[in-house]
């Protein structure tokens, strides 16, 4: 077999290193925060970025509309129109696309982080589990005491055992 060639190339086996928690004030202004505090600053970020998207698109859409105009126009203006408006409508398609960025990310948030939906679930789920396993305990409660429990006859000895023969008499059978 063909040995694997050697080389001088370096291969990094692990990331380079990072600038974490070296971020200044900011990263320590988040943690002063308290979490109503943390989610009211989050959502407004959020509410930025979505306006900031809205507002290209309505910008990009009255561009096009005052580009469409109709007029006795030389073919200079022509082109420069038709270079505004594909420059406007590839712009308005970015905004569109981050929007959507937006909202796959913010259907994914809620998704995964309504925990309070999430810890009502996983609490519905161990009461019945819970239910489940006292009734199988009861069930095998009833079983072992059913076993266990020795059934006397009329006469009140137990008819399970055999009769008590004395050491050294014969057995009539």
């Amino acid at each position: 077999m063909a040995e694997v060639p050697q080389t001088d190339v370096s291969r990094p086996s692990a990331l380079p290193t990072a600038n974490l928690l070296q971020r200044g004030t900011g990263s320590q202004s988040l943690v002063d925060q308290n979490s109503a505090e943390y989610l009211d600053a989050i959502e407004e970020e959020w509410n930025k970025k979505v306006d900031m998207e809205v507002e290209t698109l309505v910008d990009g859409m009255v561009d096009l509309v005052s580009l469409a105009s109709i007029s006795n126009k030389d073919k200079f203006c022509v082109a420069q129109e038709s270079f505004q408006a594909e420059s406007r409508a590839e712009s308005m398609i970015r905004a569109a696309n981050s929007l959507l960025s937006i909202t796959h990310s913010m259907k994914l948030l809620l998704l995964l982080s309504d925990e309070a939906q999430i810890a009502h679930r996983r609490d519905a789920e161990l009461k019945v589990v819970q239910e489940g396993r006292e009734d199988a305990k009861t069930k095998v409660a009833a079983l072992l005491d059913e076993l266990l429990r020795k059934p006397t006859s009329a006469n009140g000895t137990d008819s399970r055992t055999e009769p008590n023969i004395p050491v050294g008499s014969s057995n009539p059978t």
